[in-house]
């Protein structure tokens, strides 16, 4: 793995050079994006992005844990929880390392 993240600024200068947009423009594009995906993941609902992957809210049961040091039980209480499923063709993509499709 090489340790780079992709960040908000690399997607806004992504768009800036892809679709000409400025610089500004770009960063609230991108930002009305994420906030929108947000707001619909709080919501309960799922989020499907053709050819990359859905990305959902499950709720998880009360359940029983262990404190890896002690041993000692400890309950961990129920909460929900983010989950992304790639997409067939994104797991092909990534299996394959293909840094763009030439389609």
């Amino acid at each position: 793995m090489s340790g780079k993240t992709l960040t908000r600024m690399d997607l806004s200068e992504a768009v800036f050079r892809e679709v000409g947009l400025s610089r500004n423009e770009s960063a609230a594009l991108v930002e009305s994006v994420i906030q929108y995906m947000s707001d619909a993941l709080v919501k309960g609902e799922q989020v499907k992005i053709s050819s990359f992957g859905t990305f959902s809210v499950r709720s998880k049961a009360e359940r029983l844990g262990r404190n890896p040091k002690t041993g000692e039980e400890v309950p961990i209480s129920p909460r929900r929880v983010l989950s992304f499923r790639p997409s067939h063709l994104m797991k092909d993509r990534v299996s394959r390392g293909n840094l763009r499709d030439k389609a």
